[in-house]
This record gives C-alpha cells, sequence and structure tokens, in this order.
C-alpha cells in the first residue's frame, strides 16, 4: 500500500502510544541545505578542495557515522564528525580549538533554521492534534549526527507539533544510538511513568529496517517500517 497520510499508518484503535522517528519519517531534508552546508565548511574552514569534494566527503561521513552509531548503538559526537570531514580534507584539526567548532555549529544551525525541512505528510499536525484528543500519546526517538537534540526541537517547534509529544529522545543526549535497546528502554521509561500499558499497545514508526524496525520488535514494541 502506498503510504501517502499519516492517519493511514496511526491506528488509534489497535495502539495507545506512539513513537516517531523523524528523519525520512516525519521530516525530508531541505536539498538547499545540504548544497549551503558545503559552502559553509569551504568558507568557515578555508579548505583548499573543491566543493565537489567537500560534498563527498560530508556525505561519505554522514553514512559511515550513522552506520557505526547502528553497530555499536553509542552516539558519535557532532564535533568528532566534523573533525573527521576536516582532516579527510586536509586540514589541520590539531590547530582547530573547541570554540570554532561550537562557532560552526551556530553557522549551520541558522542555516538549518533558513532552509528548513519539510514535513513529509500534509497530514502531520491533523493526525498528532486527533491523536491528543483521543487520549493517545506521543513521542520523538531519533538518532542525530550533524544536528543536536536541541536544534531539532526548535525546528519541531517552528512547526507547532512539538506540544503534541510527551517527550522527545535524541541521540546525543542519551548517548544511544537505535537499535541500541536502551534508547527503546528510555522511551518504555517515561511511558511507564505516566501511564499501565503492554509493550504491543505501543507502536514505534520509522523507515530505517535495523535502527527503527528491528529495534523496536527486538524490544517488544509492535513496529511499523515506513517507505516512501
Amino acid at each position: 500500500m502506498e503510504i501517502k497520510t499519516l492517519e493511514q499508518i496511526c491506528n488509534f484503535n489497535s495502539y495507545t502510544h506512539f513513537s516517531f522517528d523523524l528523519w525520512l519519517t516525519l521530516l525530508k531534508s531541505n536539498p538547499e541545505y545540504k548544497k549551503k552546508l558545503v559552502v559553509l565548511f569551504k568558507d568557515f574552514f578555508e579548505i583548499d578542495a573543491s566543493l565537489e569534494q567537500i560534498a563527498t566527503t560530508v556525505r561519505y561521513y554522514d553514512v559511515a557515522c550513522n552506520t557505526i552509531n547502528e553497530k555499536t548503538g553509542s552516539h558519535l559526537d557532532t564535533f568528532e564528525i566534523y573533525l573527521l570531514i576536516l582532516n579527510a580534507l586536509q586540514v589541520t584539526i590539531s590547530d582547530i580549538k573547541e570554540e570554532k567548532l561550537e562557532h560552526f555549529y551556530q553557522e549551520t544551525e541558522s542555516l538549518f533554521m533558513n532552509y528548513k525541512p519539510l514535513l513529509i505528510f500534509p497530514d502531520t499536525r491533523k493526525v498528532l492534534h486527533a491523536m491528543n484528543i483521543a487520549g493517545k500519546s506521543a513521542n520523538v526517538l531519533s538518532n542525530n549526527g550533524f544536528l543536536k537534540g536541541k536544534t531539532m526541537r526548535k525546528l519541531l517547534s517552528f512547526y507547532e507539533i512539538d506540544s503534541y509529544f510527551d517527550f522527545q529522545l535524541y541521540s546525543d543526549e542519551t548517548g544511544f544510538s537505535k537499535p541500541n535497546p536502551k534508547m527503546f528502554a528510555l522511551v518504555w521509561e517515561h511511558i511507564q511513568n505516566k501511564k499501565e500499558l503492554f509493550k504491543t499497545n505501543v507502536l514505534h514508526i520509522g523507515d530505517n529496517e535495523i535502527a527503527d524496525y528491528q529495534g523496536a520488535k527486538n524490544f517488544g514494541f509492535d513496529a511499523f517500517l515506513l517507505k516512501i
């Protein structure tokens, strides 16, 4: 079945709590952001490489670090990823102070908010509101790399959907990455603090078969693998 609306996934009759991944589940990247980020890398760190080479390197470490996080269940810090990219681009990383990395992150966040990702489903706010009215609860459970949880909270606030989530969990804040069962255990702990239910009353929705679908199923939640 082709999924065109969030309502097609969220069966209020079968589940009490809904857990959402973010990327390629509720949000999709703005392609302009990625292009602008490459330019920012080059200009900010004065990198002596072509934009194409920088783009390839950024993409390589984005995928590689995400895979490492999934395999180890831990979390590579944003600044560590920056340094891996810069080192690969022949930048002398021993000369880079943490303050410069923090400044770069602030520039990255500003760029991100100027070229915001888009909501995948047009009925997202409507469904989350209906979920709230029906007495259901929801959360965000997301692995992140370049962007920290604090930035994603700003984005969800901009789209006026943050209030529909009882809690948001991000790998940079927990220190764990899906499919690590410790991530799903944190979801379960938060839920149990507010209501009594069975694990099978929880539906986790995500696009990654390993991190989201298998991770949730192995923990005991039900899961929906979203392919759009």
